[in-house]
């Protein structure tokens, strides 16, 4: 027997945990294990399973443009294109102090908001965590919570008499929950997303229950606009960066937002608004192709997500790009591999074979080059052996980066398809323009970014060069803010009609 050659390292998971790795060369292996050139047969046939061509991923821009078209001229379509009474773009020269809560899925989030003009701004901000109750239990008992929580807040960071009697400050309220909304103050809750289920909310104001609470404290706010968290990037990003036109967020689901002329959303035409004034549209883009499903390169790996999912059938853009499923779509691929006989025999797998045990934080490590002096990849021997007890020879481990670039490339290259969709339609091309970008895959997972350019390259050739995307600004705190703030300055000129 040669000499084994063995690499020793540690890795750093997820969780922060640290791991002392070590491995031995595939001569030492007692258990059967897959050939470097069967993992390449493998590979090619999922290559041609999960890269989507330039001509493809024009098609799927077009199919798009139509959808989103669709979507304005009529309500009830499959992605709503949801008018926000946001009107017209921050000037960047906005000033003052005001205040944001955000009901995230997880907590709650306050904040003070102090705009300098000239795009700068401070923040102050508080997080109150939620518990599981509160998710379920009475609605107005949840907005009771969000009061008490913004007196705390109000207390702690102001000093007495800073507020003068009868002053109200303007507050922004981000409830990126889907709402129909007729004017910027007002929004009914369709239904509860992201874990919640809060009795006696759906089909009620979210925004006139808050203000009931808000008047049990007697707090000195005007709660003058509700937002979803998408809309307060694009108008963040923009007071900051006023070249950008549109916001994307790519995190555990997917939307977008951009400006359209009212002129173009014949499904509010009755209302009277001025054709030339302008809205930002909040898309709820995740929803592209659900139900049909004429338009997107599905595999029989995302049928089956699709299949088993809390809603079948829906969300079907979502369900191929976001950060929820990439992992799970990697794991149905590596357990068909291990139903086929190819890949770890006589090896207990049963940890593997447990839906969503394959987190897509995995494949984000799997695709970074860390500095690996052994060459062996530790940082997956790392991932199959603290987390599934699996043990792996380095063709499998360079298959499984190989097959995890596959899975986050085509992600990025369908989000792309929704970027091209709103700048082709809106005619950005030519002039170019910013995308505030925001979300966890967006943020962390490596290369995503500039996937997503080569993407929009592939699509519309050099000239794709022109638009770009990059991290975006808080949408949901400071945009929350500059959208109270536009509010605020739209009624003092006597512009509130539907404001």
């Amino acid at each position: 027997m040669p000499a084994s050659r063995r690499g020793s390292g540690s890795v750093t998971l997820p969780s922060g945990q640290t791991l002392a790795v070590h491995t031995r060369t595939q001569d030492e292996e007692d258990l059967p294990h897959a050939t470097k050139k069967t993992m390449a047969d493998h590979l090619r046939k999922y290559e041609s399973l999960f890269t989507l061509t330039p001509q493809r991923m024009r098609m799927i821009v077009e199919a798009f443009k139509d959808t989103l078209e669709l979507g304005l001229e009529k309500h009830g379509q499959i992605v709503p294109m949801i008018p926000t009474y946001v009107f017209g773009w921050p000037t960047g020269g906005e000033t003052g102090d005001f205040l944001a809560v955000d009901l995230g899925g997880t907590n709650l989030r306050v904040c003070l908001v102090t705009l300098q003009g000239n795009g700068k701004f401070e923040i102050t901000q508080s997080k109150y965590r939620l518990t599981e109750e509160q998710k379920q239990e009475d609605g107005q008992k949840l907005f009771d919570f969000c009061a008490e929580c913004l007196k705390l807040f109000i207390d702690t960071n102001f000093e007495p008499g800073s507020i003068k009697d009868g002053e109200l400050l303007p507050l922004g309220f981000t409830f990126s929950y889907p709402c129909t909304q007729d004017r910027i103050d007002h929004g009914v809750l369709i239904r509860w997303t992201k874990g919640f289920g809060a009795a006696n909310t759906e089909g009620r104001d979210v925004a006139e229950m808050f203000r009931q609470s808000l008047e049990k404290q007697k707090l000195p706010v005007h709660l003058t606009a509700i937002i979803n968290d998408t809309t307060g990037t694009l108008i963040a990003s923009s007071y900051v960066n006023p070249r950008t036109k549109i916001a994307v967020i790519f995190g555990t689901g997917c939307n977008a937002a951009y400006m359209e002329r009212v002129g173009d959303i014949p499904k509010i035409k009755n209302l009277g608004i001025d054709d030339d004034a302008e809205m930002v549209i909040n898309c709820e883009w995740g929803a592209f192709d659900s139900f049909e499903h004429e338009h997107l390169p599905r595999t029989k790996y995302d049928q089956t997500i699709d299949e088993q999912s809390n809603k079948p059938g829906e969300q079907a853009f979502e369900k191929l790009i976001s950060g929820r499923y990439l992992g799970e779509i990697l794991r149905l691929v590596i357990c068909e591999l291990i139903d086929d006989g190819v890949l770890f025999l006589g090896q207990n797998t049963y940890k593997l074979e447990i839906p969503y045990a394959f987190d897509t934080a995995f494949l984000s490590l799997m695709e970074r080059h860390v500095f690996d002096p052994t060459e062996e990849l530790l940082m997956i021997i790392g991932i199959f052996s603290h987390f599934f007890a699996l043990e792996t020879t380095l063709a499998e481990r360079q298959f499984f980066r190989a097959l995890a670039k596959l899975v986050g490339r085509r992600a990025a290259r369908l989000s792309s398809c929704g970027i091209a969709a709103i700048v082709s339609r809106k005619g950005y091309l030519e002039e170019g323009c910013a995308v505030g970008a925001d979300g966890s895959l967006y943020n962390k997972y490596p290369g995503f970014a500039e996937r997503v350019h080569e993407g929009l390259q592939d699509i519309f050739g050099d000239k794709g060069r022109n638009i770009i995307t990059y991290h975006a600004e808080d949408g949901s705190g400071v945009g929350s803010a500059i959208i109270a703030a536009m509010t605020k300055i739209r009624k003092e000129r006597g512009l509130h009609a539907h404001v």
